[in-house]
């Protein structure tokens, strides 16, 4: 792989092997800082996903992979942890011209948390085990935790590299094989941690990569009688098709959807802490996290000196290519550039109130990229689309309130339930909220996009169901068998 603006061509690896599509077709894959096509990937199609299929079930029923003891499963995550460390300079660039997002994100926090997920379910991989079951003098009864089988991965495109890592290191230390569907937006790296896994020791068609659409290659493995579980992360609207078509074949499965997420800010939060906090769940990676804190509720008699801190947070930031490590980087793509705009036209014509940002920048040098500004929008309420609706972009919602009562009806006024953020010295407070609120992950003085690789992360309501990372997750890539054994 080289580190250069012009990565080398992307490849299907399919059995041990990198290859074009039987199709021939491939796509390109576009630098969102500038506009310009990184490379040309190959675009995998219904055959592609047929032959990746049987190669991952020759993997699991008949190759050494069904052999290997789970310490020999972890010997391999292990190593593919190092390799990732080792390849971060080459890994975070292109992560970087590939999504957008800082070096700093891609090279100090995405990808070392990746290799340790990794290796945190290398250490796992020899754990998994069943219990032995009273209740019967004349047998022996006990359980068996075996693989699920084979898995479709399906991640997006904003954590392309971190996310796939959620799904497959879980799989892979159960036993599963699994193959990777990364989004047609940013396929790079995907490719790459096929590349780190061959090299790290994995057989061949224990992991394998299939870059494509989401309408063609994800649907055919959804709908694959040959699949055995379906593990999705993306929007609400496609994880809906993707459970109605994984029900023809019975298959089981994880949905990691959208949400939108309050943070709530009580008049007695240490502010300096609490600004930090609220930016940073808003405008990290440009706003493009299903986790992203992007409803602001805050007590009604802190709500201006809160507004008035974040604008001048807001407006300072740098906003430039990832490449340049500024504060925030591009937008994915011209489309999604575009959503957000009329997300915040709608929002003017709904009644609120621009307080900071609210369009693209000014600055010429960056009219070759699909950026946006961090941005404020004041004088929201409850029912505006703003306030209800996912925008996937640097754009907060302020909506103040009176007492812990309102703060949690607020809190739950959503179709989704992922995370929520509280802020607040007052631990009775703090408890009120955290049991009360209908979400998957709640932070008090303090806000995670999902957190450590020990913590559950997933979502109520319409933000989907399973978790991901954790032991929670691992047990979601077995299956429970029952023996009983009766004496003669």
């Amino acid at each position: 792989m080289t580190t250069t603006t012009t990565p080398d061509k992307g490849q299907l690896l399919i059995g041990g092997a990198f290859t074009d599509a039987r199709s021939g077709r491939t796509f390109p894959t576009v630098n969102p800082a500038d506009e310009s096509v990184l490379t040309t990937v190959a675009e995998a199609g219904a055959e592609d996903v047929d032959a990746a299929v049987a190669a991952a079930r020759a993997a699991l029923t008949s190759g050494p992979w069904s052999r290997m003891t789970g310490a020999e499963r972890g010997r391999i995550l292990w190593k593919m942890g190092e390799l990732m460390i080792e390849r971060l300079p080459a890994l975070s660039l292109l992560e970087t011209l590939d999504t957008g997002k800082t070096l700093f994100d891609s090279g100090k926090i995405e990808i070392p948390m990746a290799a340790q997920i990794l290796q945190y379910y290398a250490g796992a991989a020899s754990k998994i085990d069943g219990r032995t079951l009273g209740g019967r003098p004349d047998a022996f009864t006990f359980t068996l935790k075996e693989p699920v089988g084979v898995v479709a991965a399906i991640v997006p495109w904003n954590f392309p590299l971190l996310l796939a890592t959620w799904k497959v290191a879980p799989a892979l230390a159960a036993g599963c094989v699994v193959l990777l569907k990364p989004a047609s937006q940013t396929p790079l790296t995907a490719i790459e941690l096929g590349r780190i896994g061959l090299d790290a020791g994995l057989p061949p068609g224990v992991l394998q990569v299939l870059p494509g659409s989401g309408g063609n290659a994800g649907m055919a493995l959804v709908r694959h009688p040959g699949v055995d579980k379906v593990a999705f992360t993306g929007s609400t609207e496609v994880g809906r098709t993707v459970l109605r078509e994984a029900a023809g074949t019975m298959k089981r499965v994880t949905l990691e959807l959208g949400g939108k997420s309050p943070n709530i800010v009580f008049a007695d939060a240490d502010m300096d802490a609490t600004v930090q906090g609220v930016a940073n769940a808003i405008f990290q990676n440009a706003g493009q996290t299903c986790s992203a804190g992007s409803r602001l509720l805050v007590e009604r008699r802190a709500k201006d000196g809160l507004v008035e801190r974040l604008a001048k947070r807001a407006t300072t930031m740098r906003v430039g290519p990832g490449v340049s490590d500024p504060d925030m980087g591009p937008i994915i793509s011209k489309r999604q550039l575009e959503t957000i705009e009329q997300y915040v036209d709608v929002g003017r014509k709904e009644g609120a109130r621009v307080a900071a940002g609210g369009a693209r920048p000014k600055d010429a040098s960056l009219g070759g990229g699909f950026y946006f500004q961090p941005t404020l929008l004041d004088h929201v309420t409850p029912d505006m689309r703003v306030a209800q609706e996912e925008i996937f972009g640097p754009v907060l919602a302020i909506i103040d309130f009176d007492d812990v009562e309102e703060a949690v009806a607020l809190a739950n006024r959503s179709d989704y339930g992922l995370v929520a953020g509280v802020w607040t010295r007052d631990i009775n407070k703090a408890m009120a909220l955290a049991t009360r609120i209908k979400a998957g992950q709640v932070y008090v003085n303090t806000y995670g996009a999902g957190g450590g690789v020990e913590l559950p992360f997933g979502g109520y309501k319409k933000s989907g169901y399973g978790r991901e990372k954790g032991l929670e997750s691992l047990a979601s890539y077995t299956q429970v068998k029952n023996v009983c054994i009766k004496f003669l």
